[in-house]
């Protein structure tokens, strides 16, 4: 009875045509140490601050997220482009203009990465 109930998907002709690599006696669910594992992970702090978001202005008295950083205010705050990318800030070459307080956000980050915590 069991050698009929049980399915070799290896054996199945869709899940060989589509290169899956499934095997019949694998695990696909996390077990509990897995998933004690990934919580002591999510739990630990972060070594060093998150980069900034940008924003932009749209309207009296409201902004909103923007992708990255535009080239300008990233050269008003004097970081170049490598240091963005060693900072992981994320940068927006479309965007055109200066938002004043990206500006002020940039440069105390970069201020504070300097000094580690």
């Amino acid at each position: 009875m069991e050698g009929r109930n049980q399915v070799n998907l290896l054996n199945r002709p869709c899940i060989q045509r589509f290169g899956w690599n499934v095997l019949p006696n694998s695990m696909t669910t996390w077990s509990k140490h897995d998933w004690q594992q990934f919580y002591e992970v999510a739990r630990r702090p972060w070594r060093r601050r998150r980069p900034p978001r940008p924003v932009y202005p749209t309207g009296l008295n409201r902004v909103l997220p923007a992708q990255g950083f535009s080239l300008s205010e990233l050269d008003d705050a004097g970081v170049d482009l490598d240091l963005a990318e060693r900072l992981e800030l994320p940068v927006d070459a479309g965007r055109v203009g200066t938002y004043g307080p990206n500006v002020t956000v940039l440069r105390d980050f970069v201020r504070s990465s300097r000094h580690p915590l």
